[in-house]
């Protein structure tokens, strides 16, 4: 199966640091994100792991969800979120699914079919790291895949969120580089006059097709 943005994401049971897990019941009406991490005990999954639960404030307040993915079973990942917190200063909260069969890192299709190293003992692949934005629909709206070598900004993933979140609401789309708070584009789909009928805050025309409005929010 492959996955694309408007597909369901895979439901799927899991043993996880928090106890066992039926993902669709997991998400029940949050927004989630799921990620995955090549292995336990390693640098920069240690780092990651430890921003996002110095982030879990933020999560919390967009209502989202969070839970992690690493190829090693239950034990190691326990040993390993007390190494995280140790190094990160941190109290890691959210689950992190044993996936040390890779039966969710196949379903999600994560696994690292480019760098060679990227392996465990008996050869076989470690993940990626996989970013999945799910909505409360279980509609996957967002999917990133970076390489095992390179760490993960989490601030874009809020940023995306905060997007997403604010263009179910209302009926616009977000500019590059746009961050929480900035002038937002009135959606193609409504005309000007519309426009200027519900946004409130005033319209800004800089040609026909690019209209701009202060946040909402």
């Amino acid at each position: 199966m492959v996955l694309r943005l408007g597909s369901t994401a895979p439901d799927f049971e899991a043993q996880t640091t928090k106890g066992d897990i039926k993902f669709h019941e997991f998400i029940g009406d949050k927004w989630t994100i799921l990620f995955s991490h090549p292995a336990d005990f390693t640098p920069v999954c240690t780092t990651e792991l430890g921003l996002v639960a110095a982030l879990q404030d933020e999560f919390d307040s967009r209502n989202v969800k969070v839970i992690g993915l690493s190829a090693n079973d239950l034990e190691s990942h326990g040993k390993w979120i007390a190494d995280i917190n140790e190094i990160n200063g941190v109290d890691l909260q959210f689950p992190i699914i044993a996936d040390a069969d890779r039966k969710v890192s196949h379903l999600y299709d994560m696994l690292d079919h480019q760098d060679i190293t990227n392996v465990d003992a008996k050869g076989i692949p470690f993940t990626v790291r996989s970013v999945f934005i799910i909505d409360p629909k279980k509609t996957i709206r967002l999917i990133l895949s970076y390489p095992a070598s390179t760490g993960r900004n989490f601030d874009e993933i809020l940023r995306v969120i905060d997007s997403l979140q604010l263009g179910d609401q209302h009926r616009i789309t977000t500019p590059g580089n746009w961050k929480k708070g900035d002038d937002v584009i009135v959606h193609p789909s409504v005309s000007t006059e519309e426009a200027q009928k519900i946004f409130p805050k005033g319209v800004k025309v800089v040609r026909p097709y690019l209209r701009l409005t202060p946040s909402p929010f």
